[in-house]
């Protein structure tokens, strides 16, 4: 028997996300952002979190959400990515949750389009639907037309603020 796929949720308007739990190092409420000239709009700008220096990327905005309100059950999600971390801003963070595998979808079967290929699977939990997230494409995502100069990686992003600073 499989066993169940521990996920962090949390919300972007209405619909539900999924993070591996192995990735998230924590939730924390959103802090003071210090932005950064010049950064794609999707990107918040950086906050200091015990003393590191943690680049923080609105999910909401990443994801094209409409109607980005600020208040008080906003979240940020530090997460980690190719051993660097990095903070997602979204509208709030609920529990852990625990997938059966049985009850994910695969994406090719749900998606034809490789638009959306940072979408590992959709899972069917207690009536309502998860979308599990791969954060590496998700970060890596492109749109030339909001975005054109967005770094590679996060790594990139972080030697391009290291070097302005």
């Amino acid at each position: 028997m499989e066993r169940d796929i521990q996920v962090v949720g949390f919300r972007i308007g209405t619909e539900t996300f999924g993070l591996p739990i192995g990735q998230v190092r924590e939730i924390v409420r959103v802090p003071e952002i210090t932005s950064v000239p010049n950064s794609p709009e999707h990107v918040e700008g950086v906050i200091n979190l015990r003393g590191k220096i943690v680049p923080v990327v609105d999910l909401r905005k990443r994801f094209k959400e409409k109607n980005i309100t600020s208040d008080r059950k906003n979240r940020v999600v530090v997460a980690e990515v190719d051993e660097r971390l990095v903070g997602l801003l979204v509208n709030s963070a609920s529990e852990v949750m625990r997938i059966p595998p049985s009850e994910i979808e695969a994406p090719n079967d749900l998606f034809q389009d490789s638009s959306v290929d940072y979408v590992t699977g959709v899972a069917k939990l207690k009536g309502r639907l998860v979308i599990l997230l791969d954060l590496v494409k998700v970060l890596k995502l492109r749109d030339n037309r909001h975005t054109p100069n967005f770094p590679e990686s996060l790594a990139d992003f972080e030697e391009s603020f290291a070097s302005k600073h």
